[in-house]
């Protein structure tokens, strides 16, 4: 049984995957993995592969948070160290900088998106994350990140032919994903 690593599980007729989700650059031939799923990945001589999705960050906060109001910084809900002191958006009424206080950081986006449900504070996510949220009203948006195009990989290893089972995986990606667009990414997250 190869081993891709990636965030959803699938099952077809005499093919099938073991998945594992890792938050780290797997060395896909020393661990022995067929194919990888990577966000914007370097770029790699030993990788191959194909764009499926694209997707973009959109700053989120719950109705009960307000907005940052002029030299004042709202609570921020970060992913990893980061965050910075200011996030560039792009609104309604043009560019603007909202100041952030990171009060919380958390190793998931999942989790970075719950914690912002629950009134946290604001977050820069992907769309398809928080679109369902959006619509909802349950999620406001405050603005798109600036720069903050997001392109997911199907990579696998250059030195090896392209097995079947790599194969029928990339059909599937095609075929569940076939405009690469957050609206197909949103639809098959759910909530």
């Amino acid at each position: 049984m190869g081993k891709i690593a990636a965030g959803f599980a699938l099952q077809y007729p005499e093919v099938r995957l073991e998945i594992t989700t890792e938050d780290r650059a797997v060395d896909m031939i020393e661990e022995g993995y067929d194919l990888v799923i990577r966000v914007n990945p370097d770029a790699d001589e030993s990788l191959v592969g194909r764009v499926f999705l694209h997707d973009r960050l959109v700053v989120v906060a719950s109705p009960a948070v307000p907005r940052p109001v002029a030299g004042r910084a709202s609570p921020g809900v970060v992913r990893g160290s980061g965050g910075g002191q200011s996030w560039a958006v792009m609104t309604s009424e043009g560019q603007a900088k909202i100041g952030i206080n990171p009060v919380l950081s958390m190793s998931s986006l999942i989790m970075v998106r719950d914690a912002v449900r629950a009134g946290v504070g604001a977050a820069r996510l992907p769309i398809s994350l928080v679109s369902h949220d959006l619509r909802d009203g349950t999620l406001l948006h405050w603005g798109d990140v600036e720069g903050s195009e997001i392109s997911l990989w199907a990579l696998y290893p250059s030195r090896r032919l392209l097995s079947a089972r790599v194969s029928v995986f990339l059909d599937y990606l095609k075929q569940a994903f076939p405009a690469g667009t957050p609206e197909e990414l949103a639809a098959y997250i759910g909530r």
